[in-house]
Formats: structure tokens, C-alpha cells, sequence
């Protein structure tokens, strides 16, 4: 069984993409362009736009949580 390797240009591609799409579907949500919740869709929008991307990051950069708060507790000091 081979494992699958993705090269380094193509997972900063995979990862520019999950952000870009993080960002215009916050935008969205945030000015209510498109509500999270109808009584046609449901709770699709907020997962398409916000759940699905923010899953795609934590796949692509399992460290970028620990990374983040690390960061944080740097900058509180």
C-alpha cells in the first residue's frame, strides 16, 4: 500500500484556497448576505461556509490550533 504524498507547493495551494474560502464565507455569514439557517436549507450554509473550510485547515495544518494559542499566550506577556 502506498501512502500519498502531497508536495509542498500544492498543500500552500490547498491551504490559500481553505483560507480565501474561510474568509468570503465569514463575510457572507457576518453581513447576513447569506443566513446561516433557513427554512429551505437548514444549517447549510454555516457548514458549507464556515464548518467545511475551518475542517479542510485542521486536515492540512493539524498544528495550526497549538500554533495559534501559542502565539497568543506569547503576545498576553
Amino acid at each position: 500500500m502506498r501512502i500519498a504524498t502531497i508536495d509542498r507547493h500544492r498543500h500552500e495551494h490547498l491551504l490559500a484556497i481553505a483560507l480565501s474560502w474561510l474568509a468570503v464565507g465569514s463575510t457572507l455569514l457576518l453581513t447576513t448576505l447569506v443566513p446561516a439557517h433557513n427554512a429551505l436549507l437548514g444549517w447549510a450554509p454555516l457548514l458549507w461556509l464556515s464548518a467545511a473550510p475551518l475542517t479542510l485547515l485542521l486536515i492540512l495544518e493539524p498544528g495550526l490550533p497549538r500554533a495559534l494559542l501559542t502565539l497568543r499566550r506569547a503576545r498576553r506577556h
